[in-house]
């Protein structure tokens, strides 16, 4: 009954907004209290579904888990849940989708193919950090690259957890949350940017100097 009331109250059409989160914020954490392995499990599972379905809301999701579970459990409970659905609709993008991904994302998977070409695992996790490109359309362009699914896996894990950590730590005032632009600041959105491309400037700035010393 437990774990019906948590999915009834989190599908309704405008579940994945920032006031519907609040409106039912102390309910579900009485539900957490109540079952916290159930509960834990559902939120995982609710989670892929959304990462893997390209579902608009998952950073409103990670709120969420912000303000369910301790720092420590989110992190582990988003973290490999953001991945799987990741991967997952990745490998629908290759299996199954490819035809019209191809013809709808033709420029973009053209630029994506020309920078894995060229930089590899460095250009997937700048494109995981920096807000050039929407999460999903990573997911989908990413099935049609060659890159193998073990280290697409590894590299969205580690270059998706800063933003995950910021957002799981703004949950924990989610009652004080306006919209998500308290969150991610142009400072921060920069900052991200930074971090995603130190990996692609350290690898530019290495092959120079190296064939530059030879």
């Amino acid at each position: 009954m437990g774990a019906f009331f948590m999915i009834r109250t989190l599908l309704p059409p405008d579940f994945l907004s920032l006031e519907s989160l609040k409106t039912h914020q102390r309910a579900l954490q009485e539900y957490v209290q109540q079952a916290p392995a159930g509960s834990a499990a559902l939120y995982f599972a609710v989670y892929v579904v959304i990462s893997a379905l390209s579902i608009p809301g998952a950073a409103l999701f990670t709120l969420l888990g912000g303000t369910l579970f301790p720092l420590w459990q989110g992190v582990l409970l988003v973290s490999f849940a953001s991945t799987l659905g990741a991967t997952l609709a990745m490998l629908t993008s290759r299996y199954i989708l490819r035809d019209g991904i191809q013809r709808r994302f033709s420029r973009q998977l053209k630029t994506v193919n020309e920078g894995i070409d060229s930089n590899g695992a460095f250009y997937l996790f700048a494109l995981r950090l920096m807000p050039l490109f929407p999460f999903f359309l990573v997911n989908l362009l990413s099935g049609l690259t060659a890159l193998g699914v073990r280290r697409y896996w590894w590299i969205s894990q580690l270059a998706m957890l800063p933003a995950t950590v910021i957002f799981l730590n703004a949950g924990r005032e989610l009652g004080k949350l306006t919209s998500l632009r308290d969150i991610l600041s142009p400072g921060m959105l920069f900052a991200l940017t930074l971090l995603g491309l130190l990996p692609l400037v350290t690898r530019w700035l290495f092959s120079r100097y190296f064939h530059s010393s030879h």
